[in-house]
C-alpha cells in the first residue's frame, strides 16, 4: 500500500451570489425555476443504493402554491426502515476501513458538484419545497451545505491530528474509531443544509447512516441525494427513508446496534427521543451519543445608547427573512421606553416596504409559512394577541392560494405574555418596552422568561454596558451578537448550537460536532519492555 500525510485543500467559505438584476445567476436561476415547475417527479426512497418505491404516494407542493403539484414520494413503513438498518450494518465494515482520504475526497467532491451542476438545482427546489427566497435558499441550500462538506474534512484531519506526547523508549497515538453500530440522522425542514450536514459528518468519521427527513423537505432531500449518489457515497453508507416518526423509532431506538442519533428539530421531539433511548439502554451494545439542536426563543435587547435605524433593521431581518422559521429567528425584543418612538417609527417604516409572496418574484422578502399545520397555529396566535395584547403592524393571514401570514409585531404590555416565552416558529415579533431605569429587572426577565438558549443579540454603544450584558446573560445563548441581529450563522466562523432547552450544544460546523461521531482508542508501544517485576525502590542497597 502506498502512503502519505495527506493535507487537504484549505477550506473556504464559498462566496454568496446576490442574484442581482441582469445577473448571470438570476437568469440560470429563474431557469431552473421554470424547469422544476414545470415537470412532476417521483422520488424513491434509497436504500442500500438502491431506489425503493411504493404503492402510498405523497403528493408534494410548494407552500405558496398549494394547487401546484412538484411530484410525488414513496411513503415506506417499518419495513422500510429495518432494510435501511441492515443496509447500514452491512456496509460498515468496508466503509470504516476506507482511509480517511477517500471518505474526505466523497465528500469534497460532493461540495464542487453542489456549487457547480447542481447549485442552481438545489436552490430551486428549496425555493419551491421550502418557499425560501432566492438568497435565503442560496445563503442555505449552496452555501451553507458546501461550507459544512469542506470545512468537516478540514476539522476531520485536525482531529486526526490531535495526538498525545511520547516519554523516551514508549510511543503514544490515538486513533478515532467510528462508533460500533449504525447512526440515526433525523432532518428538520427549514435548511436544506442541515439535512445534509446531520447524515454526511458521521458518515465522514466512517459511520454509515439511516436518514429520515421532514416529510416537507423530501422534494429538495432528494437533490441531496442525487449529489451524495454522484459523488461516490458507496451503496449502504447514507441510506434515505420516508416514514413516519413512529415507525422510524419503533425500529431504531429498539435495535441493539444503534449508536447515535444527529437531530435537529423540536425540543419535546428530542425529549421523546431523550426519554424512548433511556428506557431501551440496557438493550444497546453500546451508549448512544445523543446530539441534538432543538427550539429557541432568540432575543433583541436594545440599550438606549445603540442606533434605533440599526435596532430596527436587525428586527426586520432577523424576525422575518424566511417567515421566522429560524433556529435562531429573533423572536422577543426589549427596547428602552426612551427609543421607543424612534424604534417603532423606524420598523414600521421598513415594514412598509415589505412584499411578501411567490418566491419567483424576486421582489419578495418573505414567502410562506411550511404547511397549514404551522399556518394554524401562528394564526391562533395573532388572533389571542388581538384580544389581549397589542399588534402594532401585520395581523393577517391568508391560505386560500398559500401559507401567508403578514409580518407581524406584537406590543406585550406584559413581560411574561405567551408569545415572549412560547416559541412560535413564524413571523412573528413580540416586543416588550422597558423602563430604563430598571435595566437590571429587564435582563433578568429576558434571561428567566425563556427555557431556551440558542441565539440572542444586544445593542449598545456604551462598552461598559456590552460587557456587563455580556456576562450577565452568558447562559442566555449559545450564539452571541453583539450590534448584529441573532441569525446568519456561518460555517467556520460561528460554530452553532445552544444549551438549556434548545440542545446539546454540540457546535455543527465545527470539530466539536465530529468529535461526537467517533470513539477514541489510545495505544501505547512500548519499544524495550521490562524483563522483570522489580521496581528500583525495593532494592535494599
Amino acid at each position: 500500500m502506498s502512503n502519505g500525510l495527506f493535507k487537504v485543500p484549505a477550506a473556504k467559505n464559498e462566496p454568496i451570489f446576490d442574484y442581482a438584476p441582469g445577473s448571470v445567476e438570476r437568469a440560470a436561476l429563474k431557469d431552473a425555476l421554470k424547469e422544476a415547475r414545470s415537470k412532476e417527479i417521483e422520488v424513491p426512497m434509497v436504500i442500500d443504493g438502491k431506489e425503493i418505491t411504493t404503492e402510498n404516494k405523497v403528493r408534494m407542493f410548494p407552500p405558496h402554491d398549494i394547487a401546484h403539484t412538484l411530484g410525488y414520494y414513496s411513503k415506506g413503513d417499518g419495513s422500510h426502515v429495518k432494510m435501511a438498518i441492515e443496509a447500514a450494518l452491512a456496509a460498515k465494515t468496508r466503509w470504516e476501513n476506507t482511509s480517511w482520504e477517500h471518505r474526505a475526497s466523497i465528500f469534497l467532491k460532493a461540495a464542487d458538484l453542489l456549487t457547480g451542476k447542481y447549485r442552481y438545482i438545489m436552490n430551486a427546489a428549496t425555493m419551491l419545497a421550502q418557499s425560501k427566497t432566492a438568497f435565503q435558499a442560496e445563503i442555505d441550500a449552496a452555501c451553507e451545505l458546501a461550507d459544512f462538506f469542506r470545512f468537516n474534512v478540514q476539522y476531520m484531519t485536525d482531529i486526526y491530528a490531535a495526538q498525545p506526547e511520547s516519554s523516551d523508549g514508549i510511543w503514544n497515538r490515538v486513533e478515532q474509531r467510528p462508533l460500533e453500530g449504525f447512526i440515526f440522522a433525523l432532518t428538520p425542514f427549514n435548511f436544506t443544509s442541515i439535512a445534509g450536514n446531520l447524515p454526511s459528518a458521521p458518515a465522514l468519521m466512517g459511520n454509515t447512516v439511516v436518514w429520515k427527513v421532514s416529510n416537507t423537505q423530501v422534494y429538495s432531500a432528494k437533490v441531496i441525494m442525487d449529489i451524495f449518489r454522484e459523488a461516490g457515497v458507496p451503496d449502504g453508507v447514507i441510506n434515505l427513508v420516508f416514514v413516519s416518526g413512529p415507525a422510524a423509532a419503533k425500529e431504531i431506538f429498539t435495535h441493539p446496534s444503534f449508536a447515535g442519533i444527529h437531530f435537529t428539530g423540536s425540543t419535546n421531539v428530542f425529549n421523546t427521543v431523550w426519554k424512548t433511548i433511556a428506557d431501551n439502554v440496557q438493550n444497546y451494545k453500546t451508549y448512544p451519543r445523543i446530539v441534538g439542536e432543538t427550539g429557541g426563543k432568540n432575543y433583541v435587547f436594545m440599550h438606549n445608547t445603540a442606533g434605533a435605524k440599526e435596532v430596527a433593521t436587525a428586527l426586520v431581518r432577523g424576525a422575518y427573512e424566511y417567515q421566522g422559521q429560524k433556529c435562531s429567528a429573533a423572536s422577543r425584543a426589549y427596547i428602552p421606553a426612551s427609543r421607543w418612538d424612534e424604534v417603532k417609527t423606524e420598523l414600521l417604516a421598513q415594514l412598509g416596504e415589505v412584499k411578501m409572496g411567490d418566491p419567483a418574484d424576486f421582489t419578495n422578502f418573505l414567502n410562506a409559512v411550511i404547511d397549514e399545520a404551522s399556518f394554524d397555529k401562528l394564526a391562533g396566535f395573532i388572533d389571542r394577541a388581538k384580544e389581549d395584547a397589542e399588534i402594532i403592524a401585520g395581523g393577517g393571514y391568508d391560505k386560500s392560494i398559500g401559507y401567508f401570514i403578514e409580518p407581524t409585531v406584537i406590543l406585550a404590555h406584559d413581560p411574561e405574555y405567551i408569545t415572549m416565552k412560547e416559541e412560535l416558529f413564524g413571523p412573528v415579533l413580540t416586543i416588550f418596552v422597558y423602563d430604563d431605569t430598571k435595566m437590571d429587572e429587564a435582563l433578568d426577565l429576558l434571561d428567566k422568561a425563556s427555557i431556551y438558549g440558542l441565539t440572542g443579540a444586544i445593542f449598545s454603544n456604551d462598552r461598559y454596558v456590552i460587557e456587563e450584558m455580556t456576562q450577565r446573560l452568558a447562559g442566555s445563548a449559545g450564539n452571541y451578537y453583539i450590534n448584529d441581529k441573532p441569525t446568519g450563522a456561518v460555517v467556520g466562523q460561528q460554530p452553532f448550537g445552544g444549551s438549556r432547552a434548545s440542545g446539546t450544544n454540540d457546535k455543527a460546523g465545527s470539530a466539536i460536532n465530529l468529535m461526537r461521531w467517533v470513539s477514541p482508542r489510545t495505544i501505547k508501544e512500548t519499544f524495550s519492555p521490562a524483563t522483570h517485576f522489580a521496581y528500583t525502590f525495593m532494592n535494599e542497597k
